[in-house]
């Protein structure tokens, strides 16, 4: 992690401090819940308020985009929807470390340039290796006690995402 100042914005990069904002789907943009039809559809949902953060974010001319393990179609439709700037999906066994190195590679930047908001264990190597990392209020224990990491009050699903944008917003 990045050495930061021990004060009120401790864990909370200015805009200008990151170049890329990634964030997992279930437990971060998602509630963590699996819905599924009768049919076998699968639903999941997804707060507006993070949406509209990672577009306001965007704005300020931070590219964004999603590295997840699950690869469907929902998450295509969201990142579509959204216009983001890179989705990375079947990230699995240590893959979201590695989609993320992909990104930095393809825009020339570090995993120092790098804040990401993911919940779980499949999310661990990567919170550890960027410069900004941060989780929902209910994310394992494990990431929870990641050095550094900033938690979150609110949890998955619940626009914790838009927390976090929020308080980078308010260091411009």
């Amino acid at each position: 992690m990045t050495d930061m100042h021990q004060d009120a914005n401790y864990g909370i990069p200015a805009p200008s401090d990151i170049k890329l904002f990634l964030t997992d789907v279930d437990g971060t943009l998602t509630d963590g819940g699996m819905y599924y039809g009768t049919d076998g559809t699968e639903f999941k949902k997804f707060n507006t308020r993070d949406g509209m953060g990672l577009q306001l974010l965007q704005r300020t001319g931070v590219k964004v985009g999603i590295v997840t393990s699950e690869n469907v179609a929902i998450n295509v439709n969201r990142a579509r929807k959204l216009g983001l700037d890179y989705l990375k999906q079947g990230a699995r066994d240590g893959g979201k470390l590695a989609a993320a190195h992909e990104i930095c590679e393809e825009m020339g930047i570090t995993m120092h340039d790098v804040a990401y908001i993911g919940d779980d264990v499949n999310c661990y190597d990567l919170l550890s290796a960027v410069g900004w990392a941060a989780c929902p209020a209910d994310a394992c224990d494990k990431v929870k006690n990641i050095p550094g990491i900033l938690v979150l009050d609110r949890r998955g699903g619940d626009a914790c995402v838009r927390e976090w944008i929020d308080k980078i917003l308010a260091r411009q």
